[in-house]
């Protein structure tokens, strides 16, 4: 309960709706609490006395008595639906906005399938709590209180059919309850492994079909929907068990008045219409049982999400913008002081370890290294996407951990290995780097990127819609797009993850030469071609999370036996555009 009653302060202003529907929903019980009785005089005293007159006040009676429960019943739906929807809409934004403000680690904690049933099936539950349950949850106390006292009113000897039922319904609902609970749970947990399915599914649905395993994605799909429809069956197998169980009782309870009732009519101890009426707040008590044992139902399912969605919103921020930390970054200077890092605390060896480097302002640096050498890893560190574990990074003089994050990631452009562009037009991608960018400035910036090549010959331009990731560009295209969005912020420092992978030698060399025109801007380039990187002002090996070696081609050539390798076995004889000498 403390997960919701810490959701609930997300409600904001939909609170009055919740709470004008609360009212709405006890006028409306008292209304209909009035039948009964209304019932009862009708054939005690109308139908005993064959008065037709007051046949009719009473039915009239009775008939605005129903008019005004069905109106305020109305008027409730309407408030609690502005409840319940104007809740869910708060809770998706808090969520939301809480993973906008993640730092990659946080990220590591949740799959992006788990957020997306976080904040679509989870919040739905909850809304169709308020929905279904809170009409039940306000009125089924309050039948159950007035019934019980109205009908102890009426007769208290067949009253006590209540004391005997109640704790009976109670015990079954309890076991219910009880078991139910940790399979909402798992519910909720294949639901993410099924989104998580279908999203990797759909992604690379491409990948699917070139290598021929529809088959394949189609039993995995099969498996886990499987395992869904299993574990729901199981669940809801016994969430139902409380109708039956309830109609039993109550039918047992109806059969036990009516046998008692109808002897002490026999011996004049209770009128036909009390009979009648006391009948009706049988019903009406049983059925309020009824209602509170779905709102525990529902609850209990509620619960299990509310826990779901608090994690999202109360997982701590791991990095952080310092209190009046720094607005802007003097240079390009890069300091690693005997930087270690590795992700997670329990982790038995360093991703990077004691890592030394000193980068110029205006240098253009290269970064090479096989697979798993922490290339990127390095490079992450300079935005401050991840912290340190040990030692410390500067940027501009200045340790990461003193600057504004936006400040700095604003200085420090990074052009990621994957490609990510969003769907709209061409331009609005463009602008992701600079919002307030000149049409010349977008422009210029294609050009050093050789963007424009093929834009211009697109029909639209900057204007030609992209569809979701990109997937209407080949994958230089999106490289080359990615660049001259991060151009267009005018950083101070621009990382190349291994981002010109896709582009020809010809067209990279034209990249590296535009690049050239920017002396000011300190560039960081990670690639697997040597050509990439051999005319930089310094080349960096890594090996194993260490850096190897450090050293200009030349040196390096001389000296390395790593870079000799990877020399070798790339270059043979040809020329620095991969042509074939003669």
């Amino acid at each position: 309960m403390n997960d919701m009653r810490r959701l609930l302060k997300y409600m904001g202003s939909y609170k009055k709706d919740m709470v004008l529907g609360g009212v709405l929903v006890l006028i409306e019980t008292c209304f209909e609490l009035f039948i009964p009785i209304m019932i009862a005089d009708l054939i005690d005293t109308g139908v005993a006395n064959h008065d037709i007159h007051y046949i009719y006040i009473k039915g009239i009676q009775m008939i605005l008595c129903a008019g005004a429960a069905l109106f305020t019943g109305l008027l409730y739906a309407r408030y609690a639906a502005r409840a319940a929807y104007g809740w869910g809409a708060k809770l998706r934004e808090a969520e939301y906005a809480k993973v906008q403000q993640y730092a990659f680690s946080n990220l590591d904690h949740f799959a992006a399938s788990s957020l997306v049933t976080r904040m679509t099936t989870d919040i739905t539950v909850i809304q169709n709590m308020v929905c279904a349950g809170f009409r039940p949850v306000t009125r089924g106390p309050s039948l159950l209180v007035m019934g019980v006292l109205l009908s102890f009113w009426m007769n208290a000897r067949l009253a006590i059919v209540f004391l005997v039922c109640i704790p009976v319904l109670a015990l079954i609902l309890y076991w219910i309850v009880s078991k139910v609970a940790p399979m909402y749970t798992r519910l909720q947990q294949i639901m993410d492994r099924l989104n998580h399915v279908v999203q990797e599914g759909l992604t690379g649905i491409r990948a699917v079909k070139a290598f021929v395993r529809d088959e394949y994605e189609e039993d995995k799909f099969a498996k886990v929907n499987t395992d869904l429809t299993a574990s729901s069956e199981k669940t809801f197998h016994y969430a139902v068990l409380n109708l039956p169980a309830f109609q039993a009782v109550m039918y047992l309870a109806i059969v036990l008045i009516m046998w008692f009732g109808g002897n002490m009519i026999l011996t004049s101890g209770l009128k036909v219409g009390d009979l009648t009426g006391f009948l009706s707040y049988v019903m009406q008590v049983m059925n309020s049982l009824m209602m509170i044992a779905n709102v525990f139902l529902l609850l209990t399912r509620s619960l299990a999400s509310a826990h779901r969605i608090v994690e999202v919103l109360d997982e701590r921020i791991i990095l952080a913008s310092p209190q009046n930390g720094r607005k802007e970054v003097p240079d390009g200077r890069i300091d690693f002081e005997d930087v270690s890092f590795k992700y997670h605390e329990n982790a038995k060896e360093y991703a990077l370890s004691k890592v030394v480097l000193h980068i110029l302002p205006g240098q253009t640096v290269g970064i090479l290294g096989g697979t798993g050498a922490s290339k990127t890893t390095l490079v992450q560190l300079i935005p401050r996407l991840y912290d340190t574990t040990c030692g410390s990074i500067k940027v501009g003089g200045h340790d990461v951990r003193e600057y504004d994050l936006a400040a700095l990631r604003r200085a420090v452009g990074i052009i990621l290995q994957k490609n990510i562009l969003f769907s709209g037009t061409v331009r609005e991608n463009l602008l992701w780097g600079n919002p307030d960018a000149s049409d010349e400035e977008v422009w210029n910036a294609c050009k050093a990127a050789c963007a424009d090549e093929f834009l211009e010959k697109l029909p639209d331009g900057l204007d030609t819609m992209l569809e979701q990731g990109g997937g209407n560009l080949s994958g230089g295209q999106k490289q080359r797009l990615c660049i001259a969005r991060a151009l267009l912020g005018k950083p101070r420092i621009l990382i190349f993850d291994d981002s010109t992978s896709a582009v020809d030698t010809a067209t990279e060399r034209k990249i590296r030469e535009a690049l050239a025109g920017y002396p000011h801007i300190t560039k960081i380039i990670i690639a697997q071609r040597i050509t990439s990187v051999m005319n930089t002002d310094q080349i960096i090996i890594m090996d194993d999370g260490r850096i190897h070696a450090i050293g200009t081609h030349t040196q390096l050539l001389a000296n390395d036996s790593i870079y000799q390798e990877i020399y070798a076995s790339q270059m043979k004889g040809g020329d620095e555009d991969g042509f074939q000498t003669v």
